[in-house]
């Protein structure tokens, strides 16, 4: 008798787990590269990048001559014109790495844009993907595209296009 209620609970139990989870792929950069609007702020946060990394390096630059022009000058410098020089010389490289931070930094301009040009679109995204995963019952969604744990998954179980046709592309 005791066997046979022991069975019974494994069984049950057995069957409570096999339906117990429900979980699915999708592929953030295949969605992110098919959302023209993702692409769009992606392009005009690289040609700030460049406009701003640009500038960055021709205050560098200028550093850098004030410096060769200041080793060329030195032995005709007096003291006082030497402090004055390496002064100015301390002042441009502290000027380049403030404009740096100011674009670059954790907080910087670029920072800033990328959050208003691309977590508007990220948000969207997401709760499509979330929408799909209520709709068929997922508990879990995992992302191939940033997992490198996954060795192997069934296109089956992979739900990008789902996601995208919610945020109104179809691919």
């Amino acid at each position: 008798m005791k066997k046979v209620i022991i069975l019974l609970i494994m069984a049950v139990a057995g069957i409570g787990m096999a339906t117990a989870q429900k979980f699915a792929l999708v592929d953030m950069e295949y969605i992110f590269r098919n959302v023209p609007s993702y692409e769009m702020a992606n392009e005009q946060l690289n040609q700030l990048s460049q406009r701003w990394q640009k500038e960055v390096e021709a205050k560098g630059k200028e550093a850098e001559t004030l410096y060769q022009n200041y080793l060329a000058d030195k032995v005709f410098l007096t003291d006082d014109q030497v402090k004055k020089r390496e002064a100015e010389i301390v002042a441009k490289e502290k000027e380049t790495t403030e404009l740096r931070y100011k674009y670059f930094g954790p907080e910087g301009e670029l920072y800033q844009k990328r959050q208003t040009l691309l977590k508007p679109i990220q948000d969207d995204v997401y709760n499509a993907v979330k929408k799909v995963a209520e709709e068929r019952g997922y508990q879990a969604i995992f992302d191939r595209a940033s997992s490198s744990d996954i060795v192997y998954a069934s296109p089956r179980i992979d739900i990008s296009n789902e996601v995208l046709a919610k945020l109104g592309y179809s691919n």
